[in-house]
């Protein structure tokens, strides 16, 4: 069964109860929605832009975090919409002029946040006429992101209308909350994987874990770097940073650095200000260089170490380099010749996958262009398979990034079947639209829960999915993939008690669900700090049975 409507392509939109009640309901007031990865939120957004276009009128403005995602939401719109002007914006497809043309002519605008921040400064376009923003990956609306400052602007719009998307809101309800405040939302929609209404829809996502032994020479290399780094913490300890930090992480070495160009910015003379500089960024060399050798190899840690003592300027780098320490671990890197088990493991599972199913899809996750890049050449050596590196715009010297237009073609290759293994940076986490892939591996764990959600989604999708997971032991790969479970867990557990706290109306499964009361948005952080509740409204009528037509909206 499908959703009928006017502006929908009949037949392409399956009707999905929970999919349908959420539109509804974001119909209503602005909702951010949050829906686990691979349920349809890209459906849902169609379904709510065709109501909207049909009851107001007017624009609807459609933003993605990254140019591929943009590429992907438009090219879904136009199959799901019988809209035909749908216009796409990006900075390196469009110039300023074209944009400010085809603003005017269009109905739908799918576009990077940076450029209508940009467009609207410049005051190319307005929002005046604009019915609805959805915001896809609305987590990131913190802080300076472009999503901040367009809602910001919208805001001053009458009767306006903004629909929030994310799988991974954050492991807090006050995250949960500075979003919503951000985007000026007044209600949210929660599933989780485990909601009565969803569950027929997941399907198996088996994880797995497999250790992996750090190579010795990696070992002895990490203790003549953690010399160096603890000696620059006492460094910073004595100068009055990091105190009751016994044991001090890269957060911690950050904060210290900013704290103190915070006071040389305020002209605050004082010559051990300096002293802290120098220490933080040698300490934060030395912390990069342990985990490349942990984590990634002896190759990448040669690469880092060729690129310092080619661009060295720095006072910190000079004394870095300098250290004996630095040169007995620069030593022994280049006089080895051992690849980090990760490598031959990576290639070892990816392998067995193939031959398990020859048609398999698989995408790799990398943190570092160079290993993706040596991922990618282990795994061409392998029959059958044809693997691509999937990495972002940027250049980096000689290592060129890829354009949105190779990007697209990577991934509708990787479709057709024409690529079989994809090779990722974090480009790849973010909301990309790939039809099955059976095998996900994480080259190394993320300590950030969104991330691994989001690297994890890419799997599980429209049938079964497996993800494996490389860590290394006894090093900061474990403490990352157990800071992420942790917080993922904290996540679902903030979820369920943000849905409880605030009494949002959720339509869960059927009619006869568990139903919600709607709290307004200005009130929510308050109510939460003061643990009040406010005033329920009256419950909506249930939604009909059967095919789903305008009317029901």
């Amino acid at each position: 069964m499908t959703v009928a409507h006017e502006l929908l392509r009949r037949g392409a939109v399956e009707e999905r109860a929970y999919q349908v009640n959420i539109a509804r309901a974001c119909l209503e007031r602005s909702t951010l929605v949050v829906l686990p990865t691979g349920m349809g939120k890209t459906v849902i957004a169609a379904i709510v832009i065709a109501e909207v276009l049909r009851r107001h009128g007017g624009k609807v403005l459609f933003l993605a975090p990254t140019k591929p995602l943009v590429e992907q939401h438009a090219a879904s719109l136009r199959a799901f919409l019988v809209v035909d002007r749908i216009a796409l914006f990006t900075g390196e497809a469009t110039s300023p002029e074209e944009r400010e043309l085809l603003w005017r002519e269009n109905k739908i605008v799918v576009s990077t946040p940076q450029v209508i921040r940009n467009d609207l400064r410049t005051e190319r376009i307005s929002l005046d006429d604009v019915s609805l923003i959805v915001f896809d990956e609305a987590h990131r609306a913190v802080g300076d992101y472009a999503y901040v400052d367009v809602a910001a602007a919208y805001k001053e719009v009458p009767g306006r209308l903004v629909l929030g998307m994310t799988a991974s809101p954050g492991s807090s309800a006050e995250k949960i909350l500075e979003v919503c405040d951000h985007l000026g939302i007044t209600a949210v929609e929660i599933r989780t994987e485990y909601d009565p209404d969803v569950v027929p829809y997941q399907h198996d996502l088996s994880i797995e874990r497999i250790p992996v032994d750090a190579p010795d020479v990696s070992k002895e290399i990490r203790g003549l770097l953690q010399v160096i780094f603890d000696e620059q913490v006492e460094r910073l300890k004595k100068i009055g940073f990091l105190a009751g930090k016994p044991k001090v992480t890269l957060k911690d070495l950050l904060a210290a650095g900013n704290e103190a160009r915070k006071r040389l910015d305020s002209g605050v003379r004082d010559g051990r200000l300096y002293g802290a500089m120098t220490a933080q960024a040698i300490a934060m060399k030395a912390n990069h260089a342990i985990e490349l050798a942990e984590t990634q190899g002896l190759g990448s840690l040669r690469s880092y170490f060729d690129r310092m003592e080619t661009e060295a300027r720095s006072k910190a780098d000079v004394q870095f380099l300098k250290h004996a320490k630095v040169q007995g671990a620069m030593k022994l890197a280049r006089e080895s010749d051992v690849e980090h088990p990760k490598l031959s493991k990576t290639v070892w599972v990816v392998r067995e996958q193939f031959l398990q199913k020859p048609d398999s899809k698989v995408i790799v996750f990398a943190h570092y262009r160079e290993t993706a890049d040596r991922v990618t050449q282990a795994l061409a050596r392998l029959p059958g398979l044809r693997p691509v590196r999937f990495v972002g715009q940027a250049s980096r010297g000689e290592d060129i990034g890829l354009s949105q237009k190779e990007q697209v073609d990577i991934l509708e290759r990787f479709k057709a079947g024409d690529v079989n293994v994809i090779v990722a940076t974090s480009i790849g986490e973010e909301g990309l639209d790939i039809p099955q892939v059976d095998l996900v591996v994480f080259y190394e764990p993320v300590p950030s829960e969104i991330r691994t959600i989001q690297r994890r989604g890419r799997t599980g999708r429209s049938a079964a999915g497996r993800v494996v997971m490389l860590v290394t032991k006894d090093t900061r790969d474990e403490a990352y993939f157990y800071s992420a479970r942790r917080k993922e867990r904290k996540m679902h557990q903030e979820l369920d008690r943000l849905r409880k706290e605030l009494k949002q109306r959720i339509f869960v499964g059927d009619p006869g669900g568990e139903t919600f009361v709607t709290a307004a948005p200005e009130k929510r952080i308050e109510a939460l700090r003061e643990e009040a509740r406010p005033e329920p409204e009256r419950p909506r009528e249930p939604a009909k049975k059967g095919q789903t037509t305008v009317e029901d909206f």
